[in-house]
């Protein structure tokens, strides 16, 4: 599971999911790629006082160009993309409520940034990987989608349609040595799910965490090890899936 010298692109990089991933992966020595549209000045310094080597991005990943020219940044930067983890996503900046209550721009920003996004950021780097010779992309899925979790439809509809693009993307780029591979963790204990929950925040902590089999709610180290894995060589057959890191809600 050796992943030093690789160049891994990280969205979402700014705090919670995405600067854990950061940090513990240039860690083992990857070079990493902080992007993400707000500033990773934070990130970075943590980084570099851990000796790790990393560059910033800025990323609209809403965007195709500001997700081409972080690429460039990369390229410029390191010269090759050998993986990349699209964590970013809308998620703390929505507002819950039953279906019908959702606002239609709600709707629309929910799927710009988690679906388009993610659609924008792979075909920004997935000419690198086929130069490289291969890659991994790794999406952020969730258990909104796998268990179908109610008062936050647009978020678990646009966690769905990951799980498909996922798969779709998959085939497609199975003939170019790039594996795509999703993530499905139940409410990792970070800022942003405390402010999708808001006031219900602890109440809603604590039925996810009842309806585990493995009854604690998820830090962003119990997503490390997947995330190593699956961008390192020791995952190469391995891609189309979605692996579920929640504790034991849902079993496939």
């Amino acid at each position: 599971m050796r992943i030093e010298g690789k160049v891994i692109v990280i969205t979402g990089a700014a705090r919670g999911i995405g600067r854990e991933f950061a940090r513990y992966l240039a860690g083992l020595g990857a070079r990493v790629v902080l992007a993400d549209v707000n500033d990773c000045a934070q990130t970075l310094d943590l980084m570099q006082a851990e000796k790790g080597t990393a560059v910033c991005a800025k990323l609209d990943v809403a965007n195709a160009a500001s997700a081409t020219a972080m690429a460039r940044t990369a390229l410029d930067a390191f010269g090759r993309i050998d993986a990349l983890i699209n964590n970013a996503a809308l998620y703390g900046g929505l507002k819950g409520g039953r279906f019908d209550t959702i606002s239609e721009s709600e709707w629309d920003a929910a799927m710009a940034v988690n679906v388009k996004g993610i659609w924008n950021c792979c075909k920004a780097v997935v000419p690198a990987m086929r130069q490289a010779g291969g890659g991994s992309i790794v999406n952020m899925a969730s258990l909104a989608a796998t268990y179908g979790m109610p008062y936050g439809l647009h978020y678990t509809t646009s966690k769905a349609a990951v799980i498909g693009l996922t798969r779709g993307l998959a085939r497609e780029l199975g003939r170019d040595n790039i594996r795509v591979n999703a993530l499905a963790p139940s409410a990792v204990l970070t800022e942003g799910t405390r402010e999708f929950f808001a006031e219900k925040a602890d109440k809603a902590l604590d039925t996810i965490k009842a309806n585990q089999a493995i009854a604690r709610n998820l830090a962003p180290s119990d997503l490390l090890g997947v995330v190593h894995w699956l961008v390192s060589d020791s995952s190469q057959l391995v891609t189309g899936q979605t692996i579920a890191v929640d504790g034991g809600t849902v079993m496939h």
